[in-house]
């Protein structure tokens, strides 16, 4: 969830943040945040006062990010930027940013004219009927992917799809590709941006995520409960005692990489961090989720009661107010060194492919 726009006429709005939402609808003043999404009319006043006051916390950063950019002439990994990064990356620098920092701009240099063959060459059709499938299904609160908005995302989602699943036939398409890719078209309003970034993030950052396998991402489900258990046993207890697999209580946090779990916002701020700071990331998310629930998890009374919290904890104040977020992901999981992670990984991985 963005900072909220007064109720606003979608297709003739010129206001601001919100100018690039150019959609033609029979729905008029709905209220949106600067993506697309509607948003409720009474919002908690907790998180009314936030996201008002948010708006001055972007504008400060902006300035900051700006005079960086100016100094250093572009984006390059450093210290002083992973602490920018952390903090956040303004929404008119985001792709920018993203697209340095992943790699995905070299990529897209070197292969001039690639993603445009990919949309112009032969098809498989089982690909293109799997992912016209889904389309409906993506965000349906959003004005900007309705048949009805002009133009409509749905098409750029779909193209954007195609043409990696062509570009990745081990691949090819996987349900929560939707959701990933969706964003990066809400951020880089770019098809071939979009194209590259989600390269970035399936081929390299989140590799074995999205095969027919989803090895890597059966790995990491179980690399988080590990983590659990050695730092929040009284959890891992609680969950192995109710006869639960980790994979049904996170297994949409991982895939989907928070969309649709936490508030849009928070998410692109998760993401700032995934791009430059990798998959790890998402270990920090779920474990301070965790962490900050600990008592209100642990009163679960039943296996249904259990994922009706683990559903609960990713709403509210806490996950909206992202600025405060952030800084908690980087605080209550403790010390998290990769070394440890790649024994984890290694060690879940074989586990996995004993068990067939």
């Amino acid at each position: 969830m963005a900072w909220l726009l007064p109720p606003v006429s979608l297709g003739h709005s010129s206001c601001g943040v919100c100018s690039y939402l150019a959609c033609s609808t029979a729905d008029t003043h709905i209220r949106v945040d600067p993506y697309g999404f509607e948003q409720p009319e009474n919002l908690d006043s907790a998180d009314e006062a936030f996201l008002s006051a948010y708006p001055a916390v972007l504008a400060r950063r902006a300035a900051k990010w700006s005079r960086l950019l100016k100094a250093r002439g572009g984006v390059r990994r450093s210290p002083t930027v992973k602490r920018y990064v952390r903090k956040g990356i303004p929404l008119a620098l985001r792709a920018h940013v993203w697209m340095a920092l992943s790699g995905a701009q070299e990529r897209m240099d070197q292969n001039p004219g690639y993603y445009q063959r990919l949309l112009q060459g032969e098809r498989d059709r089982s690909i293109e009927e799997a992912i016209k499938t889904d389309l409906n299904r993506t965000f349906p609160d959003n004005v900007q992917f309705r048949k009805t908005a002009e133009p409509c995302l749905q098409k750029t989602l779909c193209s954007v799809l195609l043409a990696y699943g062509h570009h990745n036939r081990g691949v090819g398409y996987c349900q929560g590709l939707n959701f990933i890719a969706g964003y990066l078209i809400l951020v880089t309003k770019n098809e071939e941006q979009s194209f590259w970034l989600l390269d970035a993030l399936v081929g390299r950052i989140l590799p074995d995520y999205y095969g027919p396998a989803m090895l890597g991402l059966k790995t990491d489900q179980e690399v988080l409960g590990e983590l659990v258990r050695a730092k929040l046993p009284a959890v891992a207890a609680l969950v192995e005692g109710c006869g639960m697999q980790w994979t049904l209580l996170v297994s949409r946090w991982f895939i989907c990489l928070f969309v649709d779990v936490l508030p849009v916002e928070t998410v692109l701020r998760v993401w700032d961090c995934l791009f430059n700071e990798g998959s790890k990331i998402l270990f920090r998310v779920a474990l301070t989720l965790i962490k900050q629930h600990q008592e209100f998890i642990l009163e679960a009374t039943d296996i249904s009661d259990l994922c009706d919290r683990f559903k609960q904890i990713t709403r509210g104040s806490f996950v909206t107010e992202c600025h405060t977020f952030m800084q908690k992901i980087f605080s209550e999981p403790g010390s998290l060194p990769m070394t440890a992670v790649t024994r984890l990984r290694e060690r879940c991985r074989a586990r996995l492919l004993a068990q067939g």
